[in-house]
């Protein structure tokens, strides 16, 4: 998310420093910090371990196991002497950091944890606001809804039965002389 780390550094221009950062990059980051401190920085190895948050033990199978790496893609590499002058150089070329003074850095921490503090509890009290405002507010019982009335379309304007046609009143006249006590389907027809 910041802009300094969106782009990052060139590549070295020295093919023997190319195939060095390669062959680190290559190595998982716990190996690559591990290798870097003792062998770049000239840790001791219970302090390496201190920093890379390990044991003592882990460390030192770390670091084996990075050396042996970079030693097999870099053969000049392979003796530990080797590998520790080349990261020395490395290290001693890399131009220092300035780090702004302390006072600087303790200010803005605590600017920071006050202004996230108050952002947290700017959202929470309108969090409550807004929960009380709803409940205060909220219909305690349910209320239906009256749907506003629609016209209907092909039914007659006029309510009720509707007068018989000619037709209508032939067929009942001939129900009720000709009873029936069962479905038609299961008396047979004498014709």
């Amino acid at each position: 998310m910041r802009r300094a780390h969106k782009h990052p550094d060139a590549p070295p221009a020295e093919a023997d420093r190319r195939a060095l950062l390669g062959a680190l990059l290559e190595l998982p980051p716990p190996y690559r910090r591990t290798v870097l401190l003792y062998d770049g920085l000239g840790l001791d190895l219970p302090e390496t371990a201190a920093e890379t948050e390990a044991s003592t033990p882990a460390a030192a199978n770390r670091l084996l196991h990075a050396r042996t790496f970079l030693g097999q893609r870099i053969p000049e590499l392979a003796e530990p002497e080797a590998l520790h002058r080349r990261l020395s150089a490395l290290v001693g070329e890399a131009p220092a950091a300035t780090l702004p003074p302390a006072r600087t850095v303790r200010s803005g921490g605590e600017h920071r944890a006050r202004t996230w503090t108050r952002a947290v509890l700017g959202v929470t009290a309108t969090l409550i606001a807004v929960t009380g405002f709803t409940v205060a507010t909220a219909p305690t019982r349910y209320i239906p809804v009256n749907a506003p009335g629609e016209t209907v379309n092909g039914v007659p304007v006029r309510g009720g039965p509707q007068k018989l046609g000619p037709e209508d009143l032939e067929l009942r006249q001939k129900l009720r002389a000709e009873p029936n006590p069962g479905p038609e389907r299961l008396i047979p027809a004498a014709e």
